[in-house]
């Protein structure tokens, strides 16, 4: 009740009247507590109030037909504080998006990548510095196209690589492997069933070989830039699925599945969906000019995530997951290598992994590349909101994700849009998370677990 209501309704009440009501409205203003949730937002140094404005934003984003569906999920010091699905997975099917909706995560699966290279690294069956060429012969000899004058015509020649390729240069995009989108090498790409020919390039999912077997062609095709010269996104982290499997003797799959995803109780995270659970997956709508609508089938729309062969195992854009497994596995980086009583990686490694290794090759202000993440260096500069040292990424479908240590958070966004021409989705979310932040950056250590 407002100040004013109570005056009006003291005027019209006898006045014995009065301080029977007045007791009660105080024995009720003392007896509301705030539900569990908002506490525990509360608690982590959130407000409660503005994380209303995340979900408000979220829902305008359905209404206006910006997304058919979208799942938020934002962890802090290994607490969740905020999880929302809002829209539909499905909007023809009527199938609303949930918590435990799978979506098609695409260059997030990079990471899960890069941390599959790492453990080997620990176990020394890997090293850093090693040439590919140790994992995959065909790499020992790599070619770069490029475009020299000639009497004042611009022609394309392909050379010999200055040196050869090395894990490192996977883990950091430094290969100078592209997605064979480039005009210098598309129509070469194409001719083997890569690049263009691909999907948008990245694409896997239909194909009847495995990753390895691809990766053995592509390692004759040229590539667009040297070793170590150039950041150049590509192919690079789908090769070193493929040094992963020879270097460990399991496939892709196997190992992140041992290593990585059942350790962390990641139960939903895998390269194909099983038919049983295809009802779990959302659809892949499509934003162009404003308008959503469902795309189409195909490696350009939905994909062969359920019934398609299932054998290339794309350590580059192929995995499935949900907001919650991936918030896991964050919270295990988060954490320095840690989830619970079970440790991934080394916080050594983790921190290797997430400072700069490029410098000015990245080539975008207060940024910069680590072993499979982007690095803020200097927000300011970035114009990203949150502290120095977050790194993060996303994927294809319009999903993304970043950690903060300096702040303890970890917050992941799930949507299915591709194209997703003209989106705001992301940069909102962002802000929205920061501006709910109410206690800036804390000195705490990250809880062990994730936990409600």
């Amino acid at each position: 009740m407002r100040r004013n209501d109570r005056r009006s309704a003291r005027d019209l009440m006898p006045r014995y009247l009065v301080s029977l009501a007045l007791s009660v409205a105080c024995t009720l203003s003392a007896g509301a507590q705030p539900k569990p949730e908002a506490r525990r937002q509360a608690a982590e140094g959130f407000s409660p109030e503005r994380l209303a404005r995340l979900t408000r934003f979220l829902q305008r984003s359905v209404d206006s037909g910006a997304t058919a569906g979208a799942v938020a999920l934002i962890a802090r010091h290994g607490h969740i504080v905020y999880e929302e699905a809002v829209g539909m997975a499905d909007r023809e099917a009527r199938r609303p998006m949930t918590p435990a909706t799978l979506f098609r995560i695409a260059s997030q699966s990079k990471a899960l990548t890069s941390v599959a290279a790492m453990l080997l690294v620990e176990d020394g069956r890997l090293g850093l510095d090693d040439p590919v060429a140790r994992y995959i012969p065909s790499f020992g000899a790599t070619t770069v196209a490029t475009v020299a004058d000639s009497s004042g015509v611009r022609v394309r020649r392909v050379m010999p690589a200055r040196r050869q390729i090395t894990v490192r240069d996977l883990l950091t995009q430094t290969a100078g492997i592209s997605y064979g989108t480039d005009s210098l090498v598309s129509a070469r790409y194409a001719a083997e069933g890569l690049g263009p020919a691909a999907g948008y390039g990245w694409y896997f999912a239909d194909k009847h070989e495995t990753v390895c077997a691809s990766t053995e062609r592509l390692a004759r095709l040229p590539f667009v830039a040297h070793p170590g010269e150039r950041w150049v996104y590509g192919y690079a982290t789908d090769v070193l699925g493929c040094v992963v499997e020879r270097a460990s003797g399991a496939s892709l799959g196997e190992f992140i599945a041992e290593r990585i995803t059942t350790p962390l109780g990641m139960r939903d995270t895998r390269f194909c969906v099983p038919a049983g659970e295809r009802l779990r997956l959302a659809a892949v709508y499509s934003l162009d000019g404003g308008v959503l609508s469902r795309a189409g089938e195909g490696a350009r729309g939905q994909g062969d995530y359920v019934q398609g062969p299932c054998v290339a195992q794309s350590g580059g854009a192929g995995l499935v997951s949900t907001a919650g497994d991936y918030v896991r596995f964050l919270v295990m980086l988060a954490n320095g290598g840690t989830l619970g009583t079970v440790r991934i990686l080394s916080p050594a490694s983790v921190a290797l992994m997430t400072r700069d290794q490029v410098g000015e090759l990245y080539g975008r202000p207060g940024l910069g590349f680590g072993l499979g993440f982007e690095v803020v260096t200097d927000p300011g500069r970035a114009g990203r909101l949150g502290e120095a040292g977050q790194y993060g990424w996303g994927g294809a479908y319009h999903t993304m994700y970043w950690v903060d240590p300096a702040t303890g958070l970890v917050a992941v966004l799930m949507a299915q849009l591709l194209p997703a021409s003209g989106s705001v989705l992301h940069d909102r979310f962002r802000t929205l998370v920061y501006q709910a932040i109410v206690d800036g950056p804390r000195a705490r250590r990250p809880t062990a677990g994730v936990s409600p």
